[in-house]
């Protein structure tokens, strides 16, 4: 019931995760991520509580495959979780329980991991990954970027209805980019890059806003002078 791309950009040290699902608000309960520490997808029969459990392991100084170890041998239930983490340097581990629905697989790269359950096909996640490793453009364009090459690549067995962009840079406490589609119809990958691409362009401005709104530009809107 969901695909899913979680990364760090070896750049920036931004952290990111792009998600699809059949089911509604898929990102609010399954993207987590934490500046300068890392990202985890939790996913499958959801428990939102294991992405903040393994971003504060590697935050205590676990890396990603310590971390997933430690999750698998004293969660609940994790039979029927599937988890994907990408730790500070860069490194990744992924775990799908035996309860996993489905046709799943994970995939994982440089600096990348992305997981699948009742795909279409068990190389939806390869080619996600792939894709975001040849992909141009900022960190949040290259998760989307993934994202769509794992629709392309046959996404889920059915439709799929929502999506989101989660990403986080170190030194600031809140997400730069939260973005969601948690219903859709039709195409809520095709209308979560149709948002990003409105966003992005005021992502820093909204970033100095918080940080020193005397420096902040105009926003644009009637009555703003």
């Amino acid at each position: 019931m969901t695909f899913s791309v979680a990364a760090r950009c070896a750049e920036t040290g931004l952290f990111g995760v792009a998600i699809s699902s059949s089911s509604p608000a898929v990102a609010a309960r399954c993207a987590h991520a934490r500046g300068g520490v890392g990202a985890v997808a939790s996913q499958n029969i959801t428990d939102p509580s294991l992405g903040p459990t393994g971003l504060d392991l590697m935050e205590d100084g676990l890396g990603a495959a310590e971390a997933l170890e430690r999750i698998v041998a004293t969660a609940p239930f994790i039979a029927y979780r599937q988890l994907a983490l990408i730790d500070a340097n860069g490194k990744t581990a992924g775990y799908s329980g035996a309860q996993t629905l489905g046709l799943h697989a994970i995939a994982e790269g440089e600096g990348v991991i992305a997981a699948g359950n009742l795909l279409a096909a068990t190389d939806v996640p390869r080619a996600m990954v792939e894709a975001f490793g040849g992909a141009a453009g900022s960190f949040g364009s290259r998760l989307l970027a993934s994202l769509a090459a794992g629709l392309e690549a046959g996404g889920e067995a059915g439709p799929v209805h929502s999506a989101g962009l989660y990403v986080v840079r170190k030194g600031v406490s809140w997400p730069i980019a939260d973005l969601r589609i948690d219903w859709a119809g039709d195409a809520p990958i095709a209308r979560l890059i149709d948002l990003w691409q409105l966003y992005e362009p005021m992502l820093e401005d909204y970033v100095t806003r918080a940080r020193d709104p005397s420096r902040a530009p105009s926003y644009g809107v009637p009555g703003d002078e």
